[in-house]
């Protein structure tokens, strides 16, 4: 795996925790399938799953609908754990794991817990390369989880709707085994839990 090691940028490397994650899928879609269409229907709109993406820093994923905008600065990149969406498909007693990328998060990884990576910057690293990020808000579920996943399927995602990211360096993800560099401890086995707070952080 390429890519410039934290020790290159002044980081001591002890200091960030290794994770082995998967990087499942890559989405990216040129426009908004549900943002401003409370009562219209979802779009529908170009959806790619695709098996490498570039990412800019400040920017966001190459070709995705948030690349570039000024109110999304904070929250470029999107994450989700399919563990919760698996703990979602539990919950509701589904007959399947509905598709994740129904959520329209734009990276779906597996063993990664996100919740602790707010407001910490951390790593990713695959095949491709290296692209570092700082966790921001959390990605609350919107109102269109009942109708294209199931009913009672909004409320089943609070807490564990994903991570809303800002790209700090530039560079290009592939999907596959990759690993997750982390200044704090994530546990896998909580990846699918739901963390509910009064007051979001940061």
């Amino acid at each position: 795996m390429s890519g410039a090691g934290p020790a290159a940028r002044g980081v001591p490397a002890q200091e960030l925790l290794e994770h082995p994650v998967q990087l499942l899928h890559l989405l990216v879609s040129p426009e908004h399938a549900y943002f401003g269409r409370p009562r219209d229907g979802a779009a529908d709109v170009p959806t790619h799953d695709l098996d490498e993406v570039e990412v800019v820093a400040g920017k966001g994923i190459r070709g995705d609908r948030f690349f570039g905008k000024a109110a999304h600065m904070d929250a470029a990149v999107t994450f989700l754990a399919v563990e919760a969406w698996e703990a979602v498909a539990a919950d509701l007693a589904l007959p399947a794991v509905p598709d994740p990328l129904l959520a329209r998060r734009n990276l779906v990884v597996r063993g990664a817990e996100l919740d602790p990576l707010r407001g910490h910057e951390f790593e990713l690293v695959t095949a491709a390369g290296t692209v570092r990020f700082r966790g921001g808000r959390p990605a609350n579920p919107c109102a269109w989880m009942d109708r294209v996943v199931a009913p009672g399927a909004h409320r089943a995602l609070r807490g564990r709707g994903g991570l809303r990211c800002t790209p700090l360096s530039d560079g290009r993800l592939a999907r596959g085994p990759a690993v997750l560099r982390s200044p704090v401890p994530l546990d896998p086995a909580r990846a699918g839990q739901a963390v509910l707070r009064r007051t979001p952080l940061p």
